[in-house]
């Protein structure tokens, strides 16, 4: 606690003695340091991400596209999907047009816990929870554990700055019985349904999340209250959620909770509470249940909101929503423009169809008199041109708490950008995928308008892909050739970042001890 009169400052330590300074000079300074970093418990804003599993940028009503002045753009897809949370959400807020995750799960949730590109941190695939799949050719040295003893995390540094720290829903932060396949491990104060699976075996609460009939496989655990009930997980998740959070209010704690939805991945079993909603579509089953499942996302998010409203702390909670990697959508050809159309691609390839998500950052209710909000004013309505990552919210989340990140991070602290400012530095995005999947073993890199990607094995007779994003969004035309200078340029700065990072690398077709780099 701080008192000052004239030049003499007294405070009072956590052990509860008082320290008096009378010197002018160290009273400036002192004052200046410690208003700097006493942040109490009153004046520590909640924080909740949202995060949606396999949600790209276009599974939504909200347009997150832009035409040629700047100005929201819709979409066919904006007008088939219902989110009208995420449209309130986003009409209180500031959402980013150019947001970008890895292009699957376990990659981008290691990055937001440690604020690491996936190159660094090494989690580079998804993680299976039973087995290594790196890949025949992929790095053997490449971290299937996920997160490991040691790692600097998100939620255990705002646990020591006096958060409590809320998991619910999926985790997939590493394999069965390792360090990170519980949450509690590594600074999640209470886990609910949080487990080493990246999806469920059933959505349905009659099918007991999976594990009906003694079949454990995929089960979401801690949920036996629900089993036999006619009831989707999406909602089982956000009754648990919005519990947490009632109990840390009631203790009169600051929280951060992490909402992290198993929807809308697969399996694709339809929320009925919005079945009617697309009965008329022309679409196949399974992608009339991925809307419905989008729907019921859309709906937990609100039911969020609400409980927060009811609580009293709307206005002191920070909400940041997104998604884990590209779209999912069951809409036609994984490399074809369709599931993330205008964007070629969907998740698990190297287009930007696979790695684009949603990003909206906002006041869960705005009050431009409350004292936070006064701090971190976010703009109405506003569509931001600037590039943002899911690493980037390691370090601006202990930003807007006032604690110290503790370690060396990649990600920015975006927090000027949320105010609506711009950015000074280049746009810059790296993505390093070494294994096998929709699209395999190649490493993407954005620098600016340019976007390189470079294949470790050749796909036909091409190595590099070379595309200006300002001009060609749905990566139509390959520039490699005719931009060698470019070209040179962008492997040049991809390798720097790679070796930077000390990335690990894919093996040769022909001699698996070769090791290959981007040159």
């Amino acid at each position: 606690m701080l008192e000052s009169s004239d030049s003499t400052l007294a405070f009072r330590t956590k052990e509860s003695s008082v320290i008096v300074v009378k010197s002018p000079f160290l009273y400036r300074f002192l004052f200046t340091v410690l208003l700097f970093f006493q942040v109490d418990a009153s004046e520590q804003p909640n924080i909740l991400v949202f995060l949606v599993d396999d949600m790209g940028v276009m599974d939504t009503s909200v347009a997150f596209l832009a035409d040629e002045k700047g100005r929201p753009e819709r979409h066919p897809l904006n007008d088939f999907y219902r989110t009208p949370n995420m449209e309130r959400l986003a009409r209180q807020g500031i959402r980013f047009r150019q947001f970008y995750a890895n292009s699957v799960c376990s990659p981008s949730r290691v990055s937001l816990m440690t604020g690491q590109t996936s190159a660094r941190h090494r989690s580079t695939q998804f993680i299976s929870p039973t087995a290594n799949n790196a890949g025949e050719y992929g790095p053997k040295g490449w971290q299937w554990e996920g997160i490991v003893p040691g790692a600097t995390t998100l939620p255990a540094l705002l646990q020591e700055g006096g958060y409590r720290t809320i998991h619910v829903g999926k985790a997939h932060f590493g394999p069965v019985d390792s360090f990170g396949s519980l949450p509690e491990n590594f600074g999640f104060d209470v886990n609910i349904a949080g487990c080493a699976y990246g999806r469920p075996g059933s959505y349905y609460g009659k099918d007991h999340f999976g594990g009906k009939n003694g079949n454990g496989t995929r089960a979401v655990p801690g949920l036996e209250k629900y089993h036999g009930e006619e009831i989707h997980l999406t909602e089982v998740l956000t009754l648990e959620m919005n519990e947490a959070i009632s109990a840390a209010v009631e203790d009169e704690e600051p929280f951060f909770a992490y909402m992290s939805h198993y929807a809308v991945h697969g399996p694709f079993q339809s929320d009925d509470r919005f079945a009617a909603h697309y009965e008329d579509s022309d679409l196949k089953a399974p992608a009339k249940a991925f809307a419905t499942m989008i729907e019921g996302m859309d709906k937990s998010l609100g039911d969020i909101l609400d409980q927060l409203e009811n609580l009293g702390v709307a206005e002191s909670t920070l909400v940041l929503f997104l998604g884990d990697n590209g779209s999912a959508a069951p809409l036609g050809d994984a490399h074809a423009i369709s599931s993330a159309s205008p964007l070629r691609g969907k998740k698990a390839t190297h287009y930007e169809g696979g790695m684009r998500v949603p990003f909206i950052a906002s006041w869960a209710k705005r009050n431009p008199e409350s004292n936070l909000q006064k701090q971190l004013v976010i703009p109405n309505d506003k569509l931001s041109d600037q590039v943002g990552t899911v690493y980037d919210l390691f370090p601006t989340i202990l930003s807007v708490a006032g604690i110290r990140q503790g370690s060396r991070v990649d990600g920015v602290d975006l927090s000027p950008l949320l105010r609506g400012k711009r950015s000074r530095r280049s746009p810059e995005f790296l993505m390093h995928f070494p294994h096998k999947h929709r699209s395999s073993y190649f490493t993407s890199y954005r620098l600016g308008d340019w976007k390189l990607v470079y294949h470790y094995h050749k796909i036909g007779e091409e190595r590099y892909e070379l595309f200006n994003l300002e001009d060609d969004l749905d990566e139509s035309y390959n520039r490699a050739s005719s931009n060698p200078k470019r070209l040179q340029l962008m492997v040049r700065s991809m390798g720097k970042a790679l070796e930077e990072a000390d990335a690990q690398y894919v093996t040769s077709l022909e001699d698996p001890s070769q090791v290959l780099r981007p040159e």
